[in-house]
């Protein structure tokens, strides 16, 4: 198609070249311009004729060129193709080769299959008919042993049955007892290890308080004006303020008791603004003491709220926290409440989170747990029942509600965090140095704690040891056995812990050991 091309475009480039040429000898004024213009038309043709031949070639060639090139392609992808073919064609025969070889082995298993079935038909039939003879020999073995034993199979079996049954029982038993201690052991363990990283991580006052409070006085002076003519004075305290005051020998002292610490306080800072003032009358005792109730009751809801503020506990009702100052003045067994009810509150807290539980929510229930101890009136309801109802009336969590009320397993806890508050509370008020108990007391409960022990059959001694923590009990080996002994330390705990009042808890140990004693003389 170029020389086509070619051919056409050179004749093309001639006729303009002449036509140029023509114009250029048009418009030359002499023959020598003429002459000049016909020279170089001719020339400019020439040089035209021999360049598009020189075109001509290069086209010519390069179309020869292209020509090869392609004819040598085509024989590559042509080869190309035939060596696929043949590719192609090999596989195939080799998978004809694979599909023959495969064919002849099934044949070849299917005979093999053939011939051992009927092996093992004939082998069949060879055991059917042995089974058939056992069974006849059986059979009158059967009989034989029952003519032997007076019992039929039916009643053997059972009997064996029976005796499996009883044995798989016994076993069975042993086992979950096994597991049971087990499980025990294992929970004992964490749960002591859980106690006392709370208890390590918790920092402990010592709480105890008495319930009396010493007032110092300048001078032994003052106390006759405290006195008062015929004793109207300290009678008008006394009947103002609902506290003792007891005036004795002692140098430039006066005791103040009452087993209420928010009266003596009231007392305290009563007696002392009159001291102070000088002016020492009934009128002016019953003036100052009730300022003095006032002021104090303002410092209570101050104590509160700081408390509550340290403690990062928020959006607790005014009466709540009023409660909660109140509790600065209350003890129980020589404990201050308020000290008790912070300790136990950051226990919780603790606690719950080891346990990976809400530590905030734990924390207020910690601390509002005894508020049934601080009530405005008094109710015949338990203190936890009593708080438990508070806190519901002003908008508790749930929680904290059943927490503050199972305390002492009064409501049936529906919470996690009600028994860690019952065991924080036990925590802080079983440690050393919280509360105080008198001798007598303590001495008579370890009496009781013995003789109760020493009520059951079988019992040989028992001992309080740890003070009152842990109860010892040796029984009788002759009278007793190993299953009756787990029995009486549950019996015996379940007794302390109906019958008795004690701090924290009481570790239950029945020891019960045969001895075998001889002289070689």
């Amino acid at each position: 198609m170029e020389l086509n091309v070619l051919s056409i475009i050179i004749p093309v480039a001639a006729l303009i070249i002449g036509i140029v040429a023509g114009k250029i000898i048009f418009a030359a004024n002499t023959k020598k311009q003429v002459e000049e213009a016909d020279s170089q038309a001719q020339k400019i043709v020439s040089d035209a004729q021999t360049t598009a031949e020189t075109l001509k070639k290069e086209k010519i060639l390069e179309a020869k060129e292209q020509i090869v090139q392609l004819r040598a392609e085509h024989d590559k992808a042509v080869l190309e193709k035939n060596k696929k073919v043949n590719e192609s064609e090999t596989r195939a025969r080799q998978k004809e080769q694979s599909l023959t070889q495969k064919i002849e082995n099934l044949e070849r298993q299917a005979k093999e299959n053939d011939a051992i079935k009927e092996n093992l038909n004939r082998q069949i039939e060879v055991v059917n008919q042995k089974r058939t003879e056992l069974e006849k020999h059986q059979e009158e073995h059967i009989r034989r042993l029952e003519k032997i034993a007076a019992l039929t199979a039916d009643e053997a079996k059972a009997q064996l049955l029976e005796t499996l049954k009883h044995e798989a029982q016994t076993q069975a038993l042993t086992m979950q007892q096994e597991i049971i201690e087990e499980a025990k052991l294992k929970a004992n363990k964490e749960a002591r290890k859980l106690v006392i990283q709370t208890i390590q991580r918790t920092a402990a006052e010592q709480t105890i308080e008495n319930t009396v409070t010493v007032f110092n006085l300048e001078t032994d002076e003052i106390k006759g004006q405290i006195i008062g003519r015929e004793g109207r004075n300290i009678r008008a305290i006394e009947a103002a303020t609902g506290v003792d005051l007891i005036v004795d020998d002692t140098p430039e002292a006066i005791v103040l008791s009452s087993f209420d610490p928010l009266r003596r306080e009231v007392a305290r800072l009563a007696l002392q603004r009159l001291v102070t003032d000088g002016r020492i009358h009934p009128a002016r005792i019953e003036e100052v003491v009730e300022k003095t109730r006032k002021q104090l009751e303002e410092q209570v809801l101050d104590i509160g709220e700081r408390t509550v503020i340290e403690l990062g506990i928020h959006g607790l009702h005014k009466e709540l926290v009023r409660m909660v100052g109140r509790m600065r003045f209350r003890s129980s067994y020589g404990q201050n409440l308020l000290m008790h009810s912070r300790e136990t509150a950051n226990l919780c807290a603790t606690m719950a989170a080891e346990l990976g539980l809400n530590p905030k929510l734990a924390k207020r229930a910690g601390l509002l747990h005894d508020i049934g101890k601080v009530p405005d009136e008094e109710s015949e309801l338990s203190h936890a029942l009593l708080g438990a109802k508070l806190a519901e009336k002003y908008g508790e969590n749930p929680a904290v509600v059943n927490a503050i009320g199972a305390h002492h397993d009064e409501m049936e806890m529906q919470y996690v965090i009600s028994p860690i508050v019952q065991a924080c509370d036990a925590i802080s008020g079983a440690r050393p140095g919280a509360r105080r108990e008198i001798m007598q007391q303590y001495l008579q409960r370890i009496k009781e704690l013995e003789n109760l022990a020493l009520a059951y059959p079988g019992v040989e001694k028992a001992y309080a040891i740890q003070a009152g923590r842990e109860l010892r009990v040796i029984a009788e080996a002759d009278k007793m056995s190993d299953a009756d002994s787990e029995k009486l330390s549950f019996e015996i705990a379940l007794k302390i812990q109906t019958e008795m009042t004690y701090p924290g808890q009481i570790k239950v140990t029945v020891i019960r050991e045969k001895r075998a004693v001889n002289v070689a003389r």
